[in-house]
């Protein structure tokens, strides 16, 4: 599958976005009051974390699709 520019494009900003927007979202939850109960993690950071990590994975292997589209789109259009 060959993806436009444009597509390209997108699917590296929502990469880049993810690793902008989740470890923010990480450190806001571990900080949280909800997240510890006498010192041991609570099912809502266990559940947050999950949520932040399966989002950072999904994001990176988009951003790394996007990245291989415009290098492709680039040496198709240079050769």
């Amino acid at each position: 599958m060959i993806a436009s520019r444009r597509v390209s494009w997108f699917l590296l900003a929502f990469g880049i976005w993810s690793w902008l927007l989740w470890p923010n979202f990480i450190r806001n939850i571990w900080g949280s009051d909800r997240s510890w109960a006498a010192g041991s993690p609570t099912s809502y950071l266990i559940v947050h974390v999950i949520i932040a990590v399966v989002s950072l994975v999904l994001g990176t292997a988009i951003g790394v699709l996007g990245w291989r589209a415009l290098r492709t789109a680039r040496a198709t259009r240079t050769s």
